[in-house]
């Protein structure tokens, strides 16, 4: 008998999680963007290069779309780690990073930080877009952004806007995400 509770008990332990597929090869060639429109089967998932500065999505085993990135520059690093999609939020905008505007819209004080930047008389602040938005672990997430060809972000990881799209639109919460060195 308490074999049989103990046995019945293992099938309910976790499983250990399933590695991400491995990334395919970028070079100086290699187009900024891919996206597959053929239908792919499997969950998704997203795979972060750090290093590359490029972003994946896989459907199953099958690459059906990659992006080059932005990730954190220094002090602001994106952080290595496996995480899962745990919010999206197509017209998300910054509670730290922004403008202060005046009350015609002006820009009075460009890409301020609020903790550290004080907000000059008669200003608001002004949160920067970061469309198609999703977040994967405290104040880090995935976004359409600039790419000035290097690491420029506060943390996130900023695509081409098409790009972040297709993520936005072909994930759930829940998609597992990986950010690897």
């Amino acid at each position: 008998m308490a074999l049989a509770i103990l046995c019945t008990g293992c099938v309910n332990l976790p499983q250990k999680p399933k590695q991400p597929p491995p990334i395919p090869p970028v070079t100086p060639q290699t187009p900024k963007a891919y996206w597959n429109d053929e239908p792919a089967s499997g969950p998704p998932q997203i795979v972060i290069s750090i290093s590359q500065q490029w972003a994946f999505l896989f459907k199953g085993d099958t690459l059906v779309g990659a992006s080059v990135v932005s990730s954190g520059k220094q002090g602001f690093e994106t952080p290595p780690g496996r995480y899962k999609v745990i919010q999206k939020d197509i017209n998300h905008v910054s509670n730290l990073y922004g403008d202060y505007v005046d009350e015609e819209g002006n820009i009075v004080k460009h890409n301020v930080d609020v903790t550290k930047d004080p907000q000059p008389e008669g200003t608001e602040f002004k949160g920067a877009p970061m469309r198609y938005f999703l977040r994967f672990t405290g104040g880090y997430g995935m976004h359409a952004g600039m790419l000035p060809g290097y690491r420029a972000s506060h943390g996130c990881v900023r695509l081409l806007s098409a790009m972040a799209k297709h993520f936005f639109e072909n994930v759930e919460i829940g998609t597992p995400v990986t950010v690897e060195e």
